[in-house]
């Protein structure tokens, strides 16, 4: 680092740190001014020469740590709320399936899962063994066994 950064940034970063807590939330603000000092450290060689100029030259720096801060919140914020149409087009009515919920609910959590990845995630018998981690003989029994307790379970009731 160079001898006339370590100045500039020890006489500016509270003022730094002030700045954006005004602008961000606060737990964001103390890594933001961290940015800013790494992008000083990586940028060293265009510090200015006279104290104001290298702290306005750090203000620069905290804005533009600041505007790509909240670009990427923006682009989170546009992604959650596509993420949260797509759910709520897919998603079935509340009282659709319930039975079978309920059904999946009281198995065994293994059981449960093998059933959850082979009909609700689509995958093979094969692949859910290699998911789950278990020999597939193991899955076949478990799905064999899984099928027929909720048979059980969702019997109408003579």
């Amino acid at each position: 680092m160079s001898g006339e950064l370590t100045p500039a940034l020890r006489d500016n970063a509270e003022a730094l740190l002030c700045y954006l807590q005004r602008r961000l939330a606060p737990e964001d603000a103390a890594d933001a001014v961290a940015e800013v000092m790494a992008t000083a450290w990586r940028r060293e060689r265009a510090l200015p020469d006279d104290p104001e100029q290298a702290r306005m030259w750090l203000f620069g720096i905290a804005r533009n740590v600041l505007l790509h801060a909240q670009r990427g919140e923006v682009r989170r914020s546009n992604l959650a709320d596509r993420l949260r149409s797509l759910v709520a087009r897919s998603a079935p009515p509340a009282d659709r399936g319930v039975e079978v919920r309920d059904a999946l609910a009281r198995l065994e959590p293994d059981l449960a899962e093998l059933v959850r990845l082979v009909h609700w995630d689509g995958f093979s018998l094969a692949e859910a063994a290699v998911h789950l981690e278990v020999p597939a003989s193991t899955a076949r029994g478990r799905y064999q066994r899984a099928k027929q307790l909720l048979r059980e379970a969702l019997a109408p009731v003579a």
